[in-house]
């Protein structure tokens, strides 16, 4: 597996892993400011971006991908940063290669298993029929036609990509993320607890880590601590990008 990846800045090595339909795209403007200390890698995971179309997606199967990326690139250690699917990815990892991570930082999720959420998603994707779709804004109003937030519109259309020879594709592997996603609603498989430090961010306003949930953190990850963004929603990033990045630039340049 060779995931598609860009690199910015130099120092210590970053990992950076978006949720699920997301790209790397998305994490640039972040990737940025943290380029300044240290070497961040942004990464497509296998099925998104322009990483490679596998048969398959699972935790255990982007873990070790990071596994494999890491020795390709030479990297023996790394902060790892993922959020949503990507945070679980980031989770499965550090609790299976531990060896590998240094600090660890989740953003809006946790570590548990998920109900479906995202049948709208689905049924407005495939209702764009990619033989016939002349232009991104036909695709736009289908996609109105299914989902009411124009942010989750806006998002999704960063995955259709225009091919050279004419039309349009999709840079994820929509029949495969469907088919596998209950595997992404999973909980993760550890053996041990990853003994790192952990920094776990929620948005306010979001519904994806409740106060609950700590309690189980802590049994995955026994050096963690959680912090809650004001006004933000699942896509932190997006909501909050100054303060979603002062919190990970503090954790990451504390001594332990």
């Amino acid at each position: 597996m060779q995931l598609h990846h860009k690199v910015l800045g130099e120092g210590e090595p970053l990992l950076v892993l978006h949720g699920l339909f997301g790209t790397l795209d998305n994490w640039q403007t972040l990737a940025k400011v943290w380029s300044e200390k240290w070497q961040v890698y942004l990464i497509d995971l296998r099925n998104h971006g322009r990483s490679p179309h596998v048969h398959s997606i699972s935790y255990a199967e982007m873990a070790q991908d990071l596994a494999e990326f890491m020795d390709q690139n030479r990297i023996l250690k790394a902060h790892v940063l993922g959020h949503s699917m990507g945070g679980k990815v980031a989770m499965e990892f550090a609790l299976n290669y531990p060896e590998l991570v240094d600090k660890l930082i989740v953003v809006d999720i946790a570590p548990k298993p998920y109900p479906p959420g995202h049948d709208d998603i689905f049924r407005a994707l495939f209702a764009i029929d990619m033989t016939t779709l002349q232009n991104r804004q036909e695709a736009e109003a289908i996609l109105e036609q299914h989902i009411d937030d124009w942010g989750t519109c806006q998002f999704l259309l960063k995955n259709l990509s225009r091919m050279p020879e004419g039309g349009f594709e999709w840079k994820m592997n929509l029949p495969v993320l469907h088919r596998d996603y209950a595997n992404i609603l999973e909980n993760l498989h550890f053996t041990y607890p990853f003994e790192g430090p952990s920094l776990f961010i929620r948005g306010e306003k979001s519904r994806y880590v409740l106060d609950e949930d700590f309690l189980s953190i802590q049994e995955h990850f026994p050096r963690a601590s959680l912090q809650a963004i004001a006004n933000a929603g699942h896509w932190v990033h997006a909501d909050q990008p100054a303060a979603l990045s002062a919190l990970v630039v503090d954790f990451l340049s504390r001594m332990t």
